[in-house]
C-alpha cells in the first residue's frame, strides 16, 4: 500500500506529530510511506502543485498530520487543502485519516475541519488517531498508533469509513431496505437501548436492519416499558454507596441488565432537539453511578431517526458523552442519505471493536471533562465517596504534576531563546533537541 503523509507542520521534518508517522513507517515496512511537507513548503506549492498532485493521485491513503493550533488546522494546512479542491484533482473515493498532536485543547474542531473537507472532495474518511505529543514516548502510546494502523486498514480492506450526514432542507425520512434474518450470530452481547414507539415504523426499521447484519447477538430494552418512579432529585443519596432513594429498583437493572453487555448502541427519533424526554430521565437516573465511568472500555453506536445532520448541539453531545466515558464511538446511522450503508457500517465497526478491544485516546472532550470531574470530586472526595474511590482506584487523580525534570529543561529552554546571541548560535540544534527523544524511539 501506499501511504502519502501530508506534513501540515510548518517545523517540516522537525515536527513531532510527524514522529508517528515515521514510528509506523518502521513498523509496517510492507507498506511504502511518503512524506510532503505541505506546511513547510507551501509557498512552492501555490507556485507549482503539479508534485503534490501527482503523489494524491498515487496513494492509496492519504493521512493529514499536523500539530493543533488555537482550535484547528495551522494556516498553511488550510491553505493547501484550498490548493486541493482549486486544482480540479479527482480524489473520489480516496481513503484518507488524520493524525494530530495536541494537548487535546480542542483536537475535536480540527479534527471536524479534516472530516468536512475530505467529504467535499468525495473521499473515504477513516476516524483520526488524536495523540498527546508525548505519547510517542510511552509505550501505551506506540500501541494506540500500531492500533490505529490497524484499524485503519482493516477499514479500507473492507471498505469501512466515517461519513458526515449532508444538511437537507427536507427532515424526509430515507426507508430502510429489510433484510432476511440470520440465526448465525456470535457469542457477543449487545444492547439495544431504545424508547421506540409502537407506530413508529421507521426506527422500528432501523433497530432491525442492525440486528440482522450485525455479527454478534444482540437484545432490545425499550425504556419507554420501563416503571419509573419519577426523574433524578439530585438529592445526593447515592452518593455514598451508589443506591438510589427510588425503590423502582433501575440502578440495580441498569448495572445487571445494560452496563455487562460487550457493547450499547442506543436507538431513537429526535424530538425537540434531542433524544427526548424519556431517553432524558434515563440518562439522569445513570446519576446512581455518580461520575464514575463505569463502562470505559465498552463500545457504543447510534442509530438515529431524524434530521440529525441540522442538530449539531445534538452531535457534540452524542461524542462528547462518548470520550467522557471512555468509549469508543463507533458510529452514529441515520436515515438522511442511505441508511442501509450507513447501518450496516455501524455494525461492523461495532464488531471490530468488541473483538478487538478498541479503544482510542480521549480527544478534548474526554480529556478536558475528567479533567473537571477529576478537581470536582477531589473537593467533594467527603460526599462523594464512592467517585472518589473510583478515581484513586483508575489513577484518575494525575496531579500535582511532579516532572521537576522537565520543568528544569523549560526553564533551560527558556534562557535560551530570551537570549538572540545564544538562540543565533544554537540554531536548528534547538528543534533537533526536542525530536532526539523520537528519535530514540524510531531507532530502537
Amino acid at each position: 500500500m501506499k501511504v502519502l503523509v501530508l506534513n501540515g507542520s510548518p517545523k517540516g521534518k522537525y515536527s513531532i506529530t510527524l514522529q508517528t508517522s515515521l514510528y509506523l513507517e518502521k513498523k509496517y515496512p510492507e507498506h511504502e510511506f511518503r512524506v510532503l511537507n505541505v506546511g513547510q513548503q507551501i509557498k512552492s506549492f501555490e507556485r507549482d502543485f503539479t508534485k503534490a498532485a501527482e503523489e494524491l493521485k498515487n496513494a492509496d491513503l492519504i493521512i493529514f498530520s499536523y500539530p493543533v493550533y488555537t482550535f484547528i488546522a495551522p494556516s498553511q494546512l488550510h491553505r493547501f487543502i484550498e490548493l486541493m479542491k482549486a486544482s480540479g484533482l479527482d480524489l473520489t473515493g480516496k481513503f484518507v485519516t488524520q493524525i494530530t498532536t495536541s494537548k487535546h485543547f480542542y483536537d475535536v474542531t480540527a479534527h471536524r475541519f479534516i472530516h468536512e473537507n475530505c467529504q467535499d472532495l468525495g473521499m473515504k474518511y477513516i476516524k483520526g488517531l488524536s495523540a498527546d505529543m508525548d505519547d510517542l514516548l510511552t509505550e501505551e502510546g506506540r500501541k494506540n498508533a500500531r492500533d490505529f494502523f490497524e484499524y485503519v486498514c482493516w477499514c479500507m480492506e473492507n471498505d469501512i469509513y466515517e461519513s458526515l450526514p449532508k444538511v437537507k432542507i427536507s427532515s424526509a425520512h430515507v426507508p430502510v431496505t429489510p433484510v432476511k434474518s440470520e440465526e448465525d450470530k456470535k457469542t457477543g452481547d449487545v444492547v439495544i437501548v431504545t424508547d421506540c414507539a409502537g407506530d413508529d415504523k421507521q426506527l422500528k426499521d432501523m433497530i432491525e436492519r442492525f440486528r440482522v447484519v450485525l455479527k454478534n447477538k444482540s437484545r432490545v430494552v425499550n425504556i419507554s416499558e420501563y416503571p419509573f418512579q419519577g426523574g433524578c432529585l439530585g438529592c445526593f443519596n447515592c452518593a455514598a454507596d451508589g443506591n438510589c432513594v427510588y425503590k423502582d429498583g433501575f440502578d440495580e437493572f441498569l448495572r445487571s441488565n445494560i452496563q455487562t453487555a460487550d457493547a450499547i448502541v442506543y436507538a431513537f427519533s429526535i424530538r425537540d432537539h434531542s433524544m427526548g424526554s424519556v431517553f432524558k430521565m434515563y440518562d439522569d437516573r445513570q446519576f446512581c453511578n455518580g461520575h464514575r465511568t463505569v463502562t470505559m472500555g465498552k463500545p457504543v453506536g447510534y442509530l438515529v431517526s431524524g434530521n440529525y445532520s441540522a442538530e449539531t448541539n445534538l452531535q457534540m453531545i452524542i461524542e462528547a458523552r462518548s470520550e467522557v466515558g471512555g468509549n469508543f464511538l463507533a458510529g452514529v446511522a441515520c436515515d438522511e442519505a442511505n441508511p442501509d450503508e450507513e447501518i450496516d457500517r455501524l455494525a461492523a465497526r461495532l464488531d471490530y471493536a468488541i473483538n478487538h478491544k478498541y479503544v482510542q485516546p480521549r480527544n478534548f472532550y474526554g480529556v478536558g471533562g475528567m479533567k473537571i470531574f477529576r478537581d470536582l470530586i477531589w473537593l467533594m472526595q467527603g460526599l462523594m465517596k464512592a467517585d472518589h474511590k473510583f478515581y484513586k482506584k483508575h489513577g484518575i487523580y494525575d496531579f500535582p504534576q511532579k516532572k521537576k525534570g522537565t520543568m528544569l529543561k523549560m526553564y533551560l529552554v527558556g534562557a535560551l531563546m530570551s537570549s538572540p546571541k545564544l538562540k543565533a548560535r544554537a540554531g536548528s540544534k534547538i528543534n533537533e533537541g526536542m525530536i532526539a527523544p523520537y528519535k530514540k524511539v524510531l531507532d530502537k
